[in-house]
């Protein structure tokens, strides 16, 4: 696996941007360092003198690497071999597995959110799932690469996974078939009044013109003229920075997008409307963004973008609150640094870091019967250890506000299903639209 291939393509889901190592922030060695790579040193002399059984160098510069890393942020981290090779399956949506996206937290695998349609998604795998073992094996304190290379394998094979549930007393066990995940970036449906929706459930290569192409079957497929749009972008992870730039390009006429500004004058960077597409492809069309504490990084651009634009509607849960940018730098020809180098905003100047996207509506998710108990281990970036803080330093009742109970959502999960209501955020959407002027649903003035 080389470098070359990836550098090529666009960038991944926690990764928004690729800079080359030669850029103005490869900063010189500080003199004043020198004290401190002498005691670094000395501790691998006394590791390699002392230690109660021989230890590879490749052991102690890899963990010494990779000590720096976790010391800065949740996101930086180094890749090589396997990893590179899983970042670009990453990009290209096609690999063998379960179809999760995991952080590491406090030493458990806590899953953000399976991929719709993916084994791990028809095996009723939920956001804040902990998995515990893997095939009987206890992997909390573990390393979280290793945890995603036992769970990725042959499309066919099974893996039992136990799973911890906050709100449930025992962990469960789970078996999962896994599957080629070649998740359909983008697919849509055309609902009851000419209601148009298009999910998007990664941003992988070529999204927005998988989008432009959805857009285009809805007004084939709708019986007349389509009255309202909905962009689900809920449990959807991020992806690449140029598709999120494109989705939101679809929609918007003029205007900034979404900034990124990091140390370095390189990292500084600008993105504006009618650079990849001409024209709201829907002008005049009622659309409304449909988000949750899954909707990350690429998805909280195309959020923010279209809701400061006026674009839009966003309805849902306050999203996840990842509002860095990660660069591939590399280091020679298989490895790489994925290093946290700038924040981006919103073209109002908002940083999501920490806070997210605050829906202009917020409703839940009344359909899951977990919901009151799941709400209470919720996780987004400001629950990550050593996550970077936002510069405007919200306060944590601030970040909390969404969750004050809601007069008009008192249905329970039961009475929704004896209603047929399997998905209450997205037919709460559909029925806005139903029920409104196109006038009075976010049009810009």
């Amino acid at each position: 696996m080389k470098l070359a291939p990836l550098l090529s393509s666009a960038a991944l889901v926690t990764a928004v941007a690729l800079i080359p190592a030669t850029t103005a922030s490869m900063a010189q060695v500080d003199a004043r360092a020198g004290p401190e790579f002498a005691k670094l040193y000395a501790t691998y002399n006394r590791i390699k003198a002392s230690y109660v059984e021989p230890v590879e160098d490749e052991k102690l510069i890899r963990g010494a690497i990779d000590g720096m890393l976790s010391s800065l942020d949740p996101h930086s981290a180094f890749v090589d071999g396997s990893d590179l090779q899983r970042l670009e399956t990453m990009i290209d949506g096609n690999y063998s597995g379960l179809g999760l996206s995991v952080v590491m937290d406090d030493g458990a695998v806590k899953i953000i959110s399976p991929f719709r349609g993916s084994p791990a998604a028809e095996a009723g795998l939920k956001a804040g799932d902990y998995i515990t073992h893997l095939d009987g094996d206890l992997i909390y304190g573990g390393d979280l690469d290793d945890a995603v290379s036992r769970m990725r394998g042959q499309a066919g094979t099974s893996i039992n996974l136990t799973v911890f549930r906050p709100g449930r007393e025992e962990p469960f066990d789970v078996a999962v078939t896994r599957g080629v995940i070649e998740l359909e970036p983008v697919t849509h449906t055309v609902e009851a009044g000419n209601i148009g929706v298009i999910t998007v459930n990664e941003f992988s290569r070529d999204v927005g013109a998988d989008v432009f192409a959805a857009w285009t079957e809805i007004k084939k497929e709708a019986s007349g003229r389509v009255s309202g749009l909905v962009l689900d972008l809920r449990s959807n992870p991020g992806g690449s920075l140029d598709e999120a730039v494109a989705l939101s390009d679809l929609f918007l006429d003029k205007g900034r997008i979404v900034s990124q500004r990091g140390r370095a004058r390189g990292e500084t960077l600008l993105y504006d409307a009618e650079t990849m597409f001409r024209g709201d492809i829907a002008t005049g069309v009622p659309l409304i963004v449909l988000i949750d504490a899954g909707s990350a990084s690429a998805s909280e651009i195309v959020a923010g973008a279209l809701k400061d634009h006026r674009r839009a509607l966003i309805m849902g849960e306050r999203s996840f609150g990842k509002g860095s940018v990660q660069s591939l730098l590399p280091l020679g020809r298989d490895a790489a640094l994925k290093l946290t180098t700038a924040r981006y905003y919103t073209p109002s100047g908002h940083s999501v870091q920490e806070g997210g996207i605050k829906p202009d509506i917020t409703v839940p998710q009344l359909s899951d019967p977990d919901l009151a108990k799941r709400n209470k281990y919720l996780m987004r970036e400001s629950d990550l250890r050593g996550h970077l803080v936002n510069e405007l330093g919200l306060e944590d009742e601030a970040l909390e506000s969404d969750k004050i109970d809601d007069p008009r959502f008192k249905l329970t999960a039961e009475e929704l299903k004896e209603q047929g209501v399997e998905d209450f955020q997205l037919f709460y959407a559909m029925e806005t639209l139903r029920r409104t002027t196109p006038s009075s649903v976010a049009l810009r003035d």
